[in-house]
């Protein structure tokens, strides 16, 4: 079974991608440089606005959870990441601002996904450069799960 929520937003002139265990997308439109797990901001949709039947997708802890992020720039110039995670039985999807991926399996109202295999950090740096820049964002996770 495969189940798909897509967001859109954009970079910010304060993303630095520096965080070494998350990465997060964010509704707020604004963004100080202490966030430094932020990747986008203005995003358009957030955790509370998923479909329950990816929400419980997402509860199976044997679920892939797919992140990808595709940065476009103005110039048409397009980059993109691919996180892949897990699910988790306590994943509640409820944030009404962010979505969080974690490369740990901490998990609280923000989290989409647990063991990420890379955080903000881990990120190609054109893709963060474009990001600081103010490029789009298309923000599409995917959750992959063995049907029963």
């Amino acid at each position: 079974m495969r189940e798909r929520e897509v967001v859109h937003a954009r970079g910010h002139e304060n993303v630095t991608a520096e965080h070494s265990s998350t990465f997060e997308v964010t509704s707020d439109d604004w963004l100080t440089p202490a966030g430094d797990c932020i990747l986008a901001v203005e995003a358009d949709r957030v955790p509370a606005d998923f479909d329950d039947a990816f929400v419980e997708a997402c509860r199976d802890p044997e679920a892939t959870i797919i992140a990808t992020l595709t940065v476009t720039t103005d110039e048409g110039d397009t980059y993109t990441e691919t996180v892949d995670g897990r699910g988790h039985p306590d994943l509640v999807f409820e944030n009404e601002r962010s979505h969080v991926g974690r490369t740990s399996d901490y998990v609280d109202d923000r989290t989409i996904l647990v063991g990420a295999d890379a955080a903000a950090a881990d990120f190609d740096r054109e893709l963060v450069d474009a990001l600081t820049a103010g490029a789009d964002v298309r923000f599409e996770l995917v959750v992959e799960r063995d049907q029963d």
